[in-house]
């Protein structure tokens, strides 16, 4: 385990205003660290997708403060947010959000595409990634020609070809059944040990807990206990 890539202290966030205002996180401090994968689990509400959305530089919290691999949000604009999601940052979500009319190569290229990545190199690197995943052989497969479980793999081929150092993922089993759901988990829990990555998965599914080093619960925007593997809940 490394120093944390990731580092939130008291966040807190504020969604809407005046009859509308809702207080999403209530002073939130979290740490990512390389080499784990930890889940973030609670109920519809809690704030998970909200805190997701800060960690990933999506958001930015209305107090407390994050550091992303080092780098402060505090002071940063929206081109300073979008780098450093660009360069240390790889998203994962429920819904794939794959191009219908691209392949699957050209899918995970977008990645290397928003970086200036040279074409031909950009090509070779999405082939590596796909094959990472285990579809070396539909790196010229349109979405539609892909099962469920396929389109999350190039989804995830995607979210690492940038090589980033922490991986965020949104409900990344919801929309598959059980065999394919544990398929995407050992993908991501070898991600978590390469390289040092971090990777946070949110989800309120009990079936992913075997494959977690850590298990962080959220309820009402503050984080109320957390686990680690082998230890009793703290």
């Amino acid at each position: 385990m490394t120093d944390a890539l990731i580092k939130a202290v008291n966040v807190a966030k504020v969604l809407g205003s005046g009859a509308a205002e809702v207080a999403a996180l209530r002073g939130v401090s979290l740490e990512l660290n390389g080499g784990e994968l930890t889940l973030l689990m609670g109920p519809s509400g809690s704030g998970k997708t909200t805190l997701l959305s800060i960690l990933g530089c999506m958001l930015t919290p209305t107090a407390g403060t994050v550091h992303v691999c080092g780098h402060s949000t505090a002071a940063a604009g929206p081109e300073d947010l979008a780098l450093l999601r660009r360069e240390h940052v790889g998203f994962v979500f429920q819904s794939f959000h794959l191009f219908p009319t691209l392949s699957a190569t050209d899918n995970v290229r977008l990645a290397l595409d928003v970086r200036g990545e040279p074409s031909r190199s950009a090509k070779v690197r999405s082939r590596e990634a796909l094959a990472k995943v285990g579809l070396p052989h539909k790196a010229l497969a349109f979405p539609r020609e892909l099962s469920g479980g396929e389109q999350q793999r190039v989804a995830i081929a995607r979210a690492i070809v940038g090589n980033p150092s922490i991986i965020l993922a949104d409900e990344p089993t919801a929309a598959l059944d059980g065999e394919n759901g544990q398929a995407i988990m050992k993908i991501l829990a070898g991600i978590a040990q390469e390289k040092g990555r971090a990777v946070l998965i949110v989800t309120h599914d009990p079936r992913l807990l075997p494959f977690a080093d850590r298990v962080v619960h959220i309820e009402d925007g503050r984080i109320v206990r957390e686990e680690r593997r082998g230890d009793k809940q703290q």
